[in-house]
């Protein structure tokens, strides 16, 4: 199993509750349908009235936090394959703009451990 996972955030101008109602029927879905390589997909939204933190710690720049779940390296490669075909790149591209600030995007490979 390998992991990524991506911190995204809202385009300024949406509710949390438009970013998630656009991100869960239309984004979610289209990331399915393009790249089948993802074994699992959650996103957790940040619930910013419940935070605990250090006196004087930032705010979180991103509104979620995507995990993508693939059965191994050969499957986050051909992700990546499948990701720079430029229809599917141009597709994923159009459809975040509708939602998300591209600009705060990043997404990394973890290293997951459980106890």
């Amino acid at each position: 199993m390998i992991k990524a996972v991506a911190l995204l955030a809202r385009r300024p101008d949406l509710t949390h509750h438009q970013f998630v109602e656009y991100y869960e029927n239309n984004h979610a879905k289209l990331i399915r349908s393009l790249l089948p390589q993802i074994v699992e997909y959650r996103r957790n939204y940040l619930d910013r009235g419940t935070a605990i933190g250090a006196d004087g710690a930032t705010d979180p720049d991103f509104d979620v936090v995507s995990e993508f779940v693939f059965a191994d390296r050969a499957g986050y490669d051909a992700m990546l394959t499948t990701h720079a075909r430029p229809e599917v790149a141009a597709a994923i591209e159009a459809d975040e703009k509708n939602f998300l600030d591209r600009s705060r995007t990043r997404m990394y490979v973890v290293d997951v451990r459980e106890s």
